[in-house]
């Protein structure tokens, strides 16, 4: 099933699910109990929203062994974990702003896990459990920051810095489906999610061994090599196996 946040002329934001071309509403709490009402609004009449208002978005970095090849790093012994803050949440569609701060703004295509169930030291055999589902992530990096910082924190979260959507499936299967990254339709980045140094399993143990996990909280599991620069005008597209096509353009601020 696929969840989804959205609005038209005559709804406001609201939770919805998808039925081919149309969306029914969610009565209820997503992330508790609810029931799906009768799917009547064209998609093609809806604004799609990021479909989490998440409490954190936690990141892994370095969890493709090629990815951190060519940064020069080595593959973390554990999983390394940074923030974003929630500020940097934009919808699919909407623009990522290039901050005059930073002369060398990347993209970084990720999978992106959504919790649904709220957890403290989840060992990873129940990890499952907690997941509501699955969605599409692009963790842009002002790079030059990221590098000149002895800590992420303001490489990783200008506004606009975490697209993320369309929707939320939760019958995506995450052990092998390939990670793309286009932008103006050229390709940049493509690997298998097979390819993560820690599963999603092991991630979500391991986060949960330090901060208890919310409801609608959002886990980036990393991105493959291949990261690139961004340039006003740009088309990002971050496009995952079975799962569906993030697009976003760039522009200045």
């Amino acid at each position: 099933m696929r969840f989804v946040r959205y609005q038209t002329k005559e709804k406001s934001a609201r939770y919805g699910w998808l039925l081919n071309d149309k969306i029914g509403d969610i009565e209820g709490d997503l992330f508790g109990e609810f029931r799906r009402l009768d799917a009547t609004t064209p998609l093609a009449d809806a604004q799609l929203l990021a479909p989490s208002q998440p409490s954190k978005i936690i990141c892994v970095g370095r969890n493709y062994a090629a990815h951190a090849k060519e940064h020069d790093a080595e593959v973390p012994e554990l999983p390394l974990i940074f923030f974003k803050p929630p500020s940097a949440v934009i919808n699919p569609g909407d623009a990522i702003i290039l901050p005059p701060q930073s002369r060398q703004v990347e993209h970084e295509a990720e999978l992106v896990v959504v919790i649904g169930k709220r957890g403290r030291n989840i060992i990873s055999e129940e990890a499952r459990e907690h997941i509501l589902g699955y969605s599409i992530g692009n963790d842009i990096t002002a790079r030059d920051l990221q590098n000149a910082d002895r800590l992420w924190t303001r490489g990783k979260g200008f506004d606009t810095f975490a697209p993320f959507g369309p929707w939320i499936d939760t019958d995506f299967d995450p052990s092998d489906a390939v990670v793309t990254c286009r932008v103006n339709g050229q390709m940049r980045q493509m690997a298998s999610t097979r390819d993560m140094v820690f599963s999603v399993s092991t991630i979500i143990a391991f986060i949960s061994s330090v901060m208890t996990l919310e409801p609608g909280d959002l886990i980036f599991t990393g991105t493959p090599a291949g990261v690139g620069a961004l340039s006003d005008g740009d088309i990002v597209e971050v496009d995952i196996e079975g799962l569906g096509v993030l697009s976003n353009p760039v522009m200045n601020a």
